[in-house]
């Protein structure tokens, strides 16, 4: 690889370590000095060469001089009544993506996009309303992680407290950060390595009672948040299908998981999916993750009209990718998420079916309370309605959780989040004509 190449086609926070060793042995560098910048990148969250003392001052100037990695621009910072915070990353061409912190009591978890829209198009689901643009490279998925992070561990944000009296509409207007420039990236990196850990501020973070005393949502101890950690799990569970960008999702996982990076572990990381199976073999072998899959319905029929990949690969296939996927799998157990929709998928008589269903997988079933969107008919399931579908799975021994709405009043919870997408598949065109009205942008900006 020539340097004219590399630079042509870098995004630092997306270059695995040996694609940096090879940049690294173009120059006649030690290997060890790729490993030095990862971390510095990562682990220490500077994009400021300047201040990577350990480098030497002729490769500072170098990378300064021949590697380029802009990081997206902070359009909107949003901080719910629960402390749920969510983004709004400015990723070019007037397309945005949203990021979002779930901060637990034990844990703190990031929800990232891979995808500026998706193209599924899942009926009950406020991105896939929106549309398609594009992919997202293995840079813009990570960098959500690093901005994320350093965001989180600044002055500004470190506490629980201060996330109560922020704005709940506060913009950021300065320039994207670059690389390169020492100026924008001094703040963010030098928050991020003084990071601390947020265990005790987020003590103060108390759920409010569980829904169902079977049926709550929560860290087990081996999920507890490493001291030290403000992000402790990353869920790729935002915008677009990971399976459908199936390259840069795997670049962005292994760099997640790297000890020279984050250090995450495998059970501390999950791919959520609509169903793609063949890529559910492929992960299987190249990068096994906790897997999520949102199955939503308990019959063909009834899933092809909610999930429309299900046309495509139909239960039977899925389920049978799941089992072969859990030879892999870092857990014993599918997660499998269910959206809860007002007489559609709620009902006794479907709850037995899935439980039917799902007894030949090791599973955990998610029940999702359905969060309103724009346009949609769907309503919500009534609580009785989701305890009593939960008490069907529980009493077959199957674990299931329900869901807890976070964020829901900053239009961050499952199910909701938008961006701004400038669509490619004219599918938002569609629908609006299809409902008799005008096509409109849809827009968060």
């Amino acid at each position: 690889m020539t340097d004219s190449s590399f630079v042509a086609t870098t995004d630092l926070l997306g270059q695995s370590i040996r694609e940096l060793e090879t940049l690294f042995a173009g120059w006649g560098e030690k290997p060890f000095r790729a490993r030095q910048l990862m971390q510095w990148v990562h682990q220490r969250g500077s994009v400021d060469f300047a201040s990577m003392s350990s480098l030497a001052a002729s490769l500072r100037a170098r990378l300064a001089e021949q590697v380029r990695g802009p990081l997206p621009r902070v359009v909107r910072d949003h901080v719910a009544a629960d402390f749920t915070r969510k983004w709004l990353f400015d990723v070019g061409a007037h397309n945005a993506i949203e990021t979002v912190f779930i901060p637990e009591r034990a844990r703190g978890t990031l929800c990232v996009s891979t995808q500026v829209g998706c193209a599924v198009g899942c009926g009950f689901c406020s991105t896939g309303a929106q549309g398609f643009n594009r992919n997202l490279s293995t840079g813009e998925i990570v960098a959500q992680v690093w901005l994320a992070r350093a965001l989180l561990c600044s002055s500004e944000s470190a506490s629980p407290l201060r996330l109560r009296a922020a704005s709940m509409h506060h913009r950021y207007p300065a320039p994207a950060l670059a690389c390169n420039a020492a100026s924008a990236a001094a703040p963010a990196s030098a928050a991020a390595a003084a990071c601390t850990a947020t265990a005790p501020a987020l003590d103060r973070l108390r759920s409010e009672p569980p829904a169902h005393p079977l049926a709550l949502e929560q860290a087990p101890a081996e999920e507890e948040s490493e001291s030290g950690k403000a992000i402790s799990n990353v869920v790729f569970m935002g915008m677009g299908e990971p399976l459908q960008n199936y390259e840069a999702t795997l670049g962005a996982l292994r760099i997640l998981l790297s000890d020279l990076a984050y250090g995450l572990s495998r059970r501390r990381v999950t791919v959520s999916t609509s169903g793609v199976v063949p890529m559910i073999d492929r992960l299987a072998g190249d990068c096994p993750v906790a897997l999520a899959v949102s199955l939503h319905a308990p019959h063909d029929d009834l899933r092809s009209r909610l999930v429309p990949l299900n046309q495509k690969y139909p239960i039977a296939q899925l389920l049978a990718a799941c089992r072969r996927y859990l030879r892999a799998s870092p857990r014993d157990f599918i997660t499998f998420e269910y959206t809860m929709i007002a007489g559609v998928n709620d009902s006794l008589a479907q709850a037995q079916a899935l439980r039917d269903l799902l007894c030949s997988v090791p599973s955990k079933v998610n029940l999702i309370p359905f969060n309103p969107i724009a346009g949609s008919a769907f309503r919500r399931s009534t609580t009785q309605q989701i305890r009593s579908f939960a008490e069907v799975l529980l009493a077959a021994g199957i674990t299931a959780t329900i869901r807890k709405t976070r964020g829901d009043d900053i239009a961050a919870a499952c199910g909701q989040l938008a961006g701004s997408v400038q669509d490619r598949t004219s599918r938002t065109v569609r629908m609006h004509r299809a409902a008799g009205r005008s096509p409109q942008a849809v827009s968060t900006w």
